[in-house]
């Protein structure tokens, strides 16, 4: 069969009604995300996980996690889409990649061009969102292909690679991110060991015999997180939103972002694909970019459409790239695929190079649901600009104790256990603290997902080199990793030194 007839057979899991309603709850709830000021993708998809679960239970193994896929991912790509209405409408981003969408957007909403702003960035982010799936499906077979000569060496070097790169990017404070990737893999060896049978880190508590559930800690971590910083920082909302009127952009403001739109989805696709790089990297070299070709950089900072256009289609474009390494590899490139990455498992799927295999019905039937959700999103955006404007609205005082009940009710329908309900709330209460403090939560959820596979692949390939540590060293492909993510570490460090800013990735 070839990748097209994979394809098709996608479609035709895609199709199926309740694939589509799920990709189509998934979309809006992901724009709801993106609206919201604070409630990125990360605690969206986390959140959803259980609930997701729930709904998918009486289905067979591999349609539930088919339709799981289907939602989870139709909510972070949504919310890239969403998080340019409050940008655009409030001047603030309602995640971290649409910060730079404030710099013009905000200035044309000010000057009466709300709608046109908003426009553009939902033609953009939908013309990214084709241009990133062509790429995956292109891409995604000749890759898993290769990924499947891998070792055991080459498997742990590549995995440290992805660990690497998001430590390199992520944060402010190298030290502070190094802190949390090490917790993250601390925390992911607590449980019975599965190579020995020893119990490790558990004090005799039968409960931690499994391990810590990663889907309490995600959940703990970002939704609880929030809820915290919101009540005990006391947020209240700011800024008075811009008036819509015209949606429909005019023929000028398509012509000056067509070009943008196009370098954007290429630029925003080929960092996507990077792991650790992510959407927040990919919108400021767009902008970058775009006030480089520009013939009148001038005008970016006070209302140029082309500075919403070229950012808004790189953050969409990189979503869709993130996927590449996720499914082909098995290596999460940020913190929302690590969570994705996280749900496929309790699905027993296991992404990477026989995911294509294995599981050609979750593979296949998740991208074509994202050609689907794609096209559902540009008719959603278009005509609902208004609506989601208001949900901007939405007082803290409703929204909060509907996170906290989510958030409850799914962890405990998984896990079943109160100890889990306990370790929500402390992990909510951590996140908050730690995000206070500038410690970036993505590289200890990534760790917390890679450590189990770093570690089984670096005891296999000890086993078959007989404990010879140079095998990570003498194989070319482990090697080459191996200084990719050195030198993914020492590079912004020696930035640094010289004084230089790094631009850097907290989260997406």
């Amino acid at each position: 069969m070839g990748t097209l007839d994979f394809l098709l057979n996608g479609f035709a899991v895609a199709f199926q009604w309740q694939n589509i309603l799920f990709a189509f709850v998934g979309v809006v709830i992901g724009t709801a995300v993106g609206v919201l000021p604070g409630i990125g993708p990360m605690s969206g998809v986390a959140l959803l996980i259980p609930i997701t679960s729930t709904l998918t239970s009486g289905m067979p193994v591999e349609a539930a996690a088919a339709s799981s896929i289907i939602l989870l991912a139709g909510v972070y790509y949504g919310a890239m889409y969403g998080g340019s209405t409050t940008s655009i409408l409030l001047n603030t981003p309602g995640e971290s990649s649409s910060v730079v969408t404030t710099l013009d957007g905000y200035q044309m909403a000010r000057q009466g061009r709300a709608g046109a702003a908003l426009s553009i960035a939902a033609i953009g982010s939908f013309f990214a969102g084709i241009v990133s799936l062509i790429g995956l499906v292109l891409l995604a077979e000749p890759l898993s292909r290769v990924a499947l000569k891998f070792g055991p060496a080459e498997y742990f070097a590549l995995m440290l690679l992805g660990l690497c790169a998001v430590s390199g990017l992520a944060g402010k404070s190298m030290t502070k991110t190094l802190i949390m990737t090490v917790s993250g893999l601390l925390l992911a060896t607590i449980g019975i060991d599965g190579v020995s049978g020893i119990a490790r880190f558990t004090y005799d508590l039968p409960i931690l015999y499994s391990g810590l559930e990663f889907l309490t800690i995600a959940v703990g971590l970002f939704a609880l997180g929030e809820v915290f910083k919101t009540i005990l920082e006391r947020d209240k909302e700011s800024g008075a939103i811009a008036k819509i009127d015209r949606i429909v952009p005019t023929k000028q403001d398509l012509k000056d972002s067509a070009v943008p739109i196009v370098r954007g989805s290429l630029l925003g696709f080929f960092i996507g694909v990077l792991p650790g790089a992510g959407a927040t990297l990919a919108s400021f070299f767009s902008y970058i970019a775009e006030k480089k070709f520009s013939k009148h950089p001038e005008k970016f900072g006070k209302g140029a459409i082309e500075g919403v256009a070229g950012p808004e289609s790189a953050n969409n474009a990189a979503s869709g790239g993130a996927l590449i390494p996720l499914l082909t590899l098995g290596i999460p490139g940020s913190g929302t695929t690590a969570i994705l990455m996280g749900a496929l498992i309790m699905y027993n799927v296991q992404p990477g190079p026989l995911l294509f295999n294995d599981h050609p019905e979750v593979a296949w039937g998740l991208i074509a649901s994202m050609f689907i959700g794609n096209l559902m999103l540009l008719v959603l955006n278009m005509p609902l600009v208004k609506v989601f404007a208001k949900i901007i609205q939405t007082p803290k005082k409703y929204l909060l104790p509907i996170i906290v009940a989510i958030s409850f009710f799914g962890v405990y329908a998984v896990q079943y256990t109160t100890f889990d309900l306990y370790l929500l709330l402390a992990c909510g209460l951590l996140g908050y603290l730690l995000a206070k403090n500038d410690y970036p939560l993505a590289p200890l959820v990534l760790a917390l997902v890679l450590g189990p596979m770093i570690e089984n692949n670096m005891r296999r390939a000890l086993t078959i080199s007989n404990g010879d540590f140079s095998i990570f060293l003498t194989r070319p492909l482990s090697l080459t990793f191996i200084i990719i993510a050195l030198a993914w570490l020492l590079i912004p460090l020696l930035m640094k030194f010289k004084g230089r800013t790094v631009v850097v990735n907290e989260e997406d």
